[in-house]
């Protein structure tokens, strides 16, 4: 059983851990996860994982954008470690890196990782150079050692980082900004055919006007309408798994999607409250992709897993959160699908239905345009169309790779969220302490999916025909990962 500590934390060495979580003077609320396993051990993966991670949470980009970020850096920390692999090669430049036996050592494994890692972070993080700069600094290493002398570890680290970050630069997520201005914006000229105050069409996505938390509001823009076009790991092209289309107004099972909402709203509970809000996000606004990277940390520590494993296993699983968010983001963009918020208020306009009223509200008699999903008042929707779910593709891709990668479902890990820790309802829900547990790898992935429908913002199909493209997505990628490590 372990508890973690904070994210951070998982250094090198006692003195190692308290000057780098010293440095970071950063604090937030951390879940406690209970699960059978032994004690934290040392990684270099997980270390600059934990810093990703950070970054993510500090600079809060959008889902495809994390799926992007935690991609790239596990990837060029594969790259470095794969000069130092008897058969891996590189993704950007082959076999060209690769070192001779005796210099095949966990310390260069470890510097080299170190670099290309620190590399990737400052490049994508910009702003949270202090991060990475106090881990190098935990590990004794200079971040101004900009070799690129192949024959070191320092070279390798920023020679394979350097090849990674020019490619992904310019494979159409517009990170620079060059393609429109500012970095990351839309250069497609997407538009919304709905209104935040009219539905002109009923099957399409709207723009909602959300409170910012400060007495306005702010009329959403659509995340990432462009994220078809960036360039993917394993898929061919960004439709080439695209699930059938959603239920189009007025065809009865529409209808029967948005009633089934309505009453999940109506027979809502602690317990599926509080799954809705465990999984939105992750356990520290890491995002549905960096939740399933603690995952992949909880089992590194609990079967021991080596640098050469960790290496392999976060390449593999980051590369299948990115091609899930390309996968995800074109079938988004395609179908520009309705929430179910607009599906149940225009449904439901001028009549009297029985739901969820709010927070602190109960279940009341409304009226159906007045409708909300369990949901901060900050959020309601998220600021993307509905059609395919992120959240049960992310899982299902995530949970595909662990169990491909350790060749088993166990997982046996839970959660314990504390009485009164809701976001949306603090103080009173859970009335108690409520846990969430998980015998397999599958049974999280279907619990974040089904999550999305307990929180109102996804419909079962979306929800279901998502994992079956999550899974895919997971086998295809973790297939691709494994002809890079063994070389083939």
């Amino acid at each position: 059983m372990f508890s973690p500590r904070h994210p951070l934390s998982f250094c090198r060495s006692k003195n190692q851990t308290m000057k780098f979580s010293a440095s970071l003077k950063t604090s937030f609320v951390s879940l406690s996860i209970l699960c059978s396993g032994s004690a934290f051990a040392d990684s270099i993966v997980t270390d600059w994982n934990n810093a990703t991670l950070q970054a993510i949470r500090v600079t809060k980009p959008g889902p495809p954008m994390v799926s992007r970020m935690l991609a790239i850096v596990q990837t060029c920390e594969y790259d470095a470690w794969a000069a130092y692999d008897a058969n891996a090669v590189g993704t950007r430049l082959g076999a060209t890196l690769r070192r001779p036996p005796d210099e095949r050592t966990q310390a260069n494994k470890e510097k080299a990782i170190s670099y290309a890692a620190y590399r990737a972070i400052v490049d994508l993080f910009p702003t949270q150079k202090p991060i990475a700069d106090s881990l190098m600094a935990s590990l004794a290493l200079d971040p101004n050692d900009n070799s690129t002398d192949t024959s070191t570890p320092a070279g390798i680290g920023n020679v394979a980082a350097a090849a990674v970050i020019a490619f992904r630069h310019h494979d159409g997520a517009n990170q620079l900004g060059d393609l429109h201005s500012p970095a990351y914006s839309d250069y497609t000229g997407y538009a919304p055919v709905n209104t935040p105050d009219q539905i002109i069409d009923p099957n399409r996505w709207q723009p909602l006007r959300v409170s910012d938390g400060h007495g306005g509001f702010v009329i959403q823009k659509f995340v990432a309408p462009f994220w078809n076009n960036v360039v993917a790991f394993a898929l061919p092209d960004a439709s080439a798994l695209r699930p059938e289309a959603p239920f189009a107004y007025p065809n009865g099972h529409y209808v029967a999607q948005a009633e089934a909402l309505i009453h999940l709203s109506e027979t809502l509970d602690d317990r599926t409250k509080m799954i809705a809000e465990y999984w939105a996000d992750g356990p520290n606004s890491e995002l549905p992709p960096g939740h399933w990277n603690l995952f992949a940390q909880f089992v590194s520590k609990r079967d021991h897993l080596t640098i050469d494993d960790d290496a392999k296993l976060f390449f593999a699983l980051d590369n299948a959160m990115l091609d899930a968010s390309i996968a995800v983001w074109e079938c988004k963009r395609i179908y520009d699908s309705e929430r179910p918020i607009t599906a149940i208020r225009f449904l439901k306009k001028g009549k009297k239905i029985r739901a969820w009223a709010g927070p602190f509200q109960g279940v009341k008699v409304i009226n159906g345009e007045d409708w909300n999903p369990y949901q901060a008042v900050t959020v309601v929707t998220p600021a993307f169309a509905e059609y395919c779910s992120g959240h049960s593709a992310f899982s299902a891709a995530g949970a595909e790779v662990l169990k491909e990668f350790l060749g088993s479902d166990v997982l046996n890990c839970s959660v314990t969220l504390p009485a009164g820790s809701s976001k949306v309802e603090p103080g009173a829900v859970p009335a108690q302490p409520l846990t969430l547990s998980w015998a397999t790898f599958s049974d999280a992935a279907d619990e974040a999916g089904i999550s999305r429908r307990y929180g109102g913002i996804h419909f079962e199909q979306g929800d279901l025909n998502s994992r079956v493209l999550g899974r895919q997505i997971g086998a295809a990628c973790f297939a691709r990962a494994q002809q890079y490590w063994t070389g083939k």
